[in-house]
């Protein structure tokens, strides 16, 4: 039994993450400062005696005693991140040097949870972990890709000076069960307009593309990832699947059965035109490789938002 602690736990993706480690007979430490998430998303592991919750904020300083250390803490969404920009990229960086100075007291492992979003609007495609991105330091979605670049520079010199036990995953698109209905993603904003029968808007032509990976499968690659040693990173880990936006809405769409139509908006600032993982790396370093299709994933989406909004 390892003591994990997991920050942004009460997250989306991090309560997914905290049910897979308590499932596979380890003591869960989940620290939270519920900026964006909720505490539904972890009550009903509360009664659970090897997890514990904690109200913290990572850019402050932290003093526990655990193993394995999985940094989650962020908001992952432009609604979200883009509110208060100044605190999004305090809470990458800052975090990210809290987290790893309790890593290097404790001895602990540490994974951080980076994104695609490291490398922009790519010029390159399909990304490879190899690709240093094209990302634009001053714009609007800057305090996040460059808070998660910045983020990645400390784990990496940590790894360096310090000989800290590091894993770096670059996690693209994911959905599932718990995302927040008004967090702005583009799976949540098509789920929820086609329950509601409101209109679904697309942004740009909907010509651009995304790749959508279902949220258990990133949860086996994350574990995957910490749990081996031939590798530190960064490893991407999203489903290869390519969609278009415009696609995306109309299987929506037909799954729901709704009759919710299209509008068009324009396209925001920055936004990537195209994004796509290649996952060769965690192919043969982790033997991972997403499982659940895209329609099979989305059919469990919409029945989570079902019950949230019926």
């Amino acid at each position: 039994m390892k003591r994990i602690l997991v920050t942004g736990g009460a997250g989306f993706i991090g309560s997914h993450l905290c049910e897979r480690l308590l499932s596979r007979g380890n003591e869960v430490l989940c620290v939270d400062n519920f900026f964006t998430s909720r505490r539904q998303n972890i009550a009903h592991l509360l009664p659970n005696p090897s997890f514990e919750l904690m109200r913290h904020d990572v850019t402050w300083p932290l003093y526990v005693e655990v193993d394995e250390i999985y940094n989650l803490a962020c908001p992952a969404s432009p609604v979200h991140y883009q509110f208060d920009p100044v605190q999004t990229t305090k809470t990458s960086v800052h975090g990210a040097i809290n987290m790893l100075g309790l890593a290097k007291r404790v001895k602990a492992k540490i994974l951080q949870a980076s994104t695609s979003e490291v490398y922009g609007d790519p010029a390159q495609h399909p990304q490879v972990e190899s690709y240093w991105g094209n990302v634009n330091p001053i714009g609007p979605r800057a305090c996040y890709d460059e808070g998660k670049r910045c983020a990645e520079t400390l784990f990496f010199d940590y790894y360096r000076q310090h000989d800290l036990r590091i894993r770096v995953v670059r996690i693209f698109n994911t959905y599932g069960p718990r995302m927040h209905p008004n967090d702005g993603r583009v799976v949540s904003n098509f789920v929820v307009a086609a329950l509601k029968g409101e209109p679904i808007a697309l942004y740009g032509s909907g010509e651009q593309t995304r790749s959508f990976c279902y949220v258990d499968d990133l949860v086996t690659g994350m574990v995957a990832m910490m749990e081996q040693d031939a590798i530190v990173g960064p490893v991407n880990l999203g489903n290869p699947g390519e969609f278009t936006i415009r696609e995306l809405a109309e299987m929506v769409i037909e799954l729901t059965g709704s009759k919710s139509g299209i509008v068009f908006k324009p396209l925001p600032q920055d936004d990537p035109v195209r994004r796509r993982p290649d996952i060769t790396l965690a192919k043969e370093k982790l033997g991972w490789d997403p499982a659940i299709a895209i329609r099979e994933g989305l059919a469990r989406t919409i029945d989570y938002f079902r019950g949230q909004i019926g």
